[in-house]
């Protein structure tokens, strides 16, 4: 039984980080969270700035069940060595509620 209720929750919480498709008030509420919060100063959808566009990320964890923890996860901390030299600051004063929306949103930018 306890086994059972171990397999539940490890599938609950893969499910809770699992990309869901975003609607479009929440990509838009997303996009303005970007704004809002210096991302696009950095980023932006199809080329790259100073990090990676949008687009190559949302490439490179397509397949990754985790993407969206991993993902906020640099977002909230900060990351360094993942696209190169330069690294990503962190965004303490972001709620992670926030960073899980853009993250969905930016794992569901098509090239």
């Amino acid at each position: 039984m306890r086994n059972i209720l171990i397999l539940l929750l490890l599938g609950w919480a893969a499910a809770a980080n699992a990309a869901t498709p975003l609607s479009a008030t929440d990509a838009a509420a997303a996009h303005e969270l970007a704004k809002n919060n210096g991302c696009l100063s950095c980023h932006a959808l199809s080329e790259k700035i100073v990090g990676p566009a949008y687009a190559k990320v949302a490439e490179k964890y397509r397949d990754d069940k985790d993407a969206v923890a991993t993902l906020t996860h640099s977002v909230q901390y900060g990351s360094k060595g993942k696209w190169g030299r330069i690294p990503m600051p962190p965004h303490p004063s972001m709620n992670v509620d926030e960073i899980k929306t853009l993250a969905r949103w930016v794992l569901s930018i098509d090239k």
